[in-house]
């Protein structure tokens, strides 16, 4: 039997959400196991600093502003990738948003459709769009980062709803797609400690036990390689324990 291989090497990997927390460590570490990597989310500045400690590894590195929620800006990455590369072997859809954390009876339409377009509809979008390109390619692997809110109903009421539509997304996508050797399956992170979930940890018990980003990142090194080449429609939970 052969060694398990985590290796990247000449692969191209596209990360949303990609200037800070889960985003940016699974950036790192996928660059740190030979991949050129693609960062984006909506503004630039911060991007460009995760771009550096990308080349920094001495692999290619490159920042798109883009809003995932907007296809023709969704349309726009991924021929500005395709242009600067030439192809797109992993897709990690990692861009995420919850506005509001009150009880589905009070909220309001907006915040419903907030929560929906970026967690659900915009990966739904672009994965569409980089599924054609893996498709002409002959395969490529996408991961999307859902939440053990998504398996378990949380606090996070409607967060828990859009990532478990996501779920659910990812084992369709994964039915659809297999026989064109693109494999997609999700991460469900648990309490992670990040900016996007410090109303949640930060002064509360569960502060020294939340998990790091680095562990999603370990995740997703696993799911983007050759290691995991027959999973397919599977989502791994993290830091489950720790609650959602």
């Amino acid at each position: 039997m052969g060694i398990v291989n985590f290796s990247l090497d000449n692969k191209v990997a596209l990360v949303t959400g990609g200037s800070r927390g889960i985003g940016r460590a699974i950036a790192l570490a996928f660059a740190e196991a030979g991949a050129d990597v693609v960062v984006s989310s909506r503004k630039l500045p911060d991007l460009e600093q995760v771009a550096e400690e990308i080349k920094a590894t001495g692999r290619k590195g490159l920042a798109i502003a883009s809003h995932v929620a907007k296809v023709d800006e969704s349309k726009n990455l991924v021929e500005k990738v395709k242009g600067e590369f030439g192809r797109i072997d992993i897709l990690v859809n990692n861009a995420g948003t919850n506005p509001y954390m009150g009880p589905l009876v009070d909220a309001e339409e907006w915040a419903w459709d907030v929560v929906m377009n970026v967690n659900l509809k915009g990966p739904f979008l672009l994965s569409q769009l980089v599924a054609r390109v893996m498709q002409e390619q002959g395969g490529g692997n996408i991961i999307n980062i859902a939440s053990t809110a998504g398996i378990n109903p949380s606090g996070l009421h409607m967060y828990s709803i859009s990532k478990a539509a996501l779920i659910m997304m990812t084992r369709v996508m994964a039915m659809e797609w297999g026989k064109d050797d693109i494999r997609v399956n999700a991460i469900a992170p648990g309490l992670i400690k990040t900016r996007f979930s410090e109303a949640l940890w930060k002064g509360t018990p569960a502060e020294d036990r939340a998990a790091a980003p680095e562990d999603v990142a370990g995740a997703a090194l696993y799911l983007a390689s050759d290691a995991s080449r027959i999973v397919n429609g599977e989502t791994i939970a993290v830091g489950g324990a720790s609650g959602g």
